[in-house]
């Protein structure tokens, strides 16, 4: 299912994979990061789910494009990894320990969400490369 040099279905599966990563990591650490967020519960609302499916809608697609960037043969699980790990480590971590520190908000709380975009990532970049782009 590609069109125009992208495989659509692999970046829907690598979202959907993703999600399904995040949905189960926060669940496991909720009181960890409720902690680290300075909160005692979350205010219910489906905007952040929206907001969270769309962006990892996003972070496929660019990282589906960025690996076809690698050229002919090398969209592989392996490169898809090592990129997402590259943009992670780029991109992602410093990002979201940069705009945690500002506020003052807890060291646990950048580690806990950078590494939860790590798995991200890397489940992305391994679903693309598995499917090709």
């Amino acid at each position: 299912m590609a069109f125009a040099g992208m495989n659509y279905l692999a970046v829907l599966i690598a979202a959907l994979a993703a999600y399904a990563w995040g949905a189960a990591y926060y669940t496991t650490l909720s009181k960890q990061w409720l902690a680290a967020a300075g909160l005692t519960e979350v205010k219910r609302s489906v905007a952040p789910f929206v907001i969270s499916f769309i962006a990892v809608v996003v972070m496929a697609f660019v990282l589906a494009g960025s690996i076809s960037h690698l050229g002919p043969g090398n969209v592989t699980v392996k490169n898809g990894i090592i990129s997402g790990l590259i943009l992670w480590a780029g991109f992602v971590a410093t990002t979201v320990f940069v705009n945690n520190a500002y506020p003052g908000r807890k060291y646990m709380l950048s580690l806990i969400d950078s590494l939860h975009w790590l798995g991200v990532l890397v489940i992305q970049g391994a679903v693309i490369g598995a499917m090709g782009v």
